[in-house]
This record gives structure tokens, C-alpha cells and sequence, in this order.
């Protein structure tokens, strides 16, 4: 697993976040459309990828999974998934991004208020990198564990 500084990914990406949300907005019009994950913090190290939260009422999501499947988007397997958040993925952009397919105020807003509450603490930040780059080649599903227990434990504090 390969980790970016900021410098050498975040502008590519934030590029891709507008070209992918104009998409999305074409097709989910209705949608709440946010970009989230370490690409969309500021000074943040990443893996490079794109993580957009993608948000519709509960009586949506069924539609909206089924319109964003017509549309090249695939649920992810192996990953997380429950009536309030479906997790997609594509390659039609040549690139990593994935969609956190959430219903508006369930718990799984936590994506943003994460982001929030990163861009507000440098400290945080730094913690953060300092994870993520202790963890360079290290096992993905070791490493997932430790990033999540982390968020966990910085939003339980915030």
C-alpha cells in the first residue's frame, strides 16, 4: 500500500471529485453529494483515492442504488452494508473512487463529521498522517483495522 502527500494528489483529485459529482448530479438530482475522505481534508496523506458521500431520504435508496448500478456503479464486496448505507465502486473514471451511498440523517454521516472535524485540528491531521504512513506496506485489512479504530476513537472524543 502506497500513501501520497498532499501535494503530489490533492489537486488531481479534487479535479475528478467535480467531474464525478456533475456526473451524479445528473443522474440523482435530488441527492446530497459531499467529498469525503482524506482527499477532501487539506494536508491530508492518502492512498490517492476519491470518496464522495452520496445522500438520499430512506424511501430513495433502494432507486438510487438501482439507478447508480445502471450507471457503472458496483456494491462492494466484502464491505459493510445495511439499509442506511450501501457502498459502491467504479473504474469508469480510471481512477479509485468509491461511493458512500448513506440515508440522510442516519448514523452514517459520521463520514463528514469526520472530515469536519480533521479540518479543524492540524493536530488531528498530523496524528492521522503519522497513522496512515506507519502503515505503508503494511496488510490492508490490518491497516483498515487500525484507520478505523482511530476515526472511532476521535469521534467518540469529538
Amino acid at each position: 500500500m502506497k500513501f501520497y502527500k498532499p501535494e503530489e494528489y490533492q489537486l488531481k483529485v479534487e479535479k475528478l471529485y467535480h467531474l464525478v459529482s456533475n456526473d451524479l448530479r445528473k443522474i440523482l438530482p435530488k441527492a446530497r453529494i459531499e467529498h469525503i475522505g482524506s482527499s477532501s481534508i487539506p494536508g491530508s496523506v492518502s492512498k490517492g483515492d476519491l470518496d464522495i458521500f452520496v445522500g438520499v431520504e430512506c424511501d430513495e435508496i433502494d432507486n438510487a442504488l438501482s439507478i447508480l448500478q445502471k450507471h457503472s456503479y458496483f456494491l462492494k464486496e466484502g464491505s459493510f452494508e445495511c439499509e442506511h448505507l450501501k457502498m459502491l465502486i467504479t473504474d469508469k473514471y480510471n481512477h479509485d473512487v468509491a461511493l458512500q451511498l448513506v440515508v440522510n440523517g442516519s448514523e452514517y454521516e459520521f463520514f463528514i463529521h469526520f472530515r469536519e472535524i480533521l479540518r479543524s485540528s492540524p493536530n488531528l491531521i498530523g496524528e492521522y498522517n503519522a497513522l496512515k504512513l506507519s502503515c505503508a506496506g503494511m496488510d490492508e485489512n490490518k491497516y483498515r483495522k487500525l484507520k478505523s479504530d482511530w476515526i472511532e476513537k476521535v469521534l467518540s472524543n469529538n
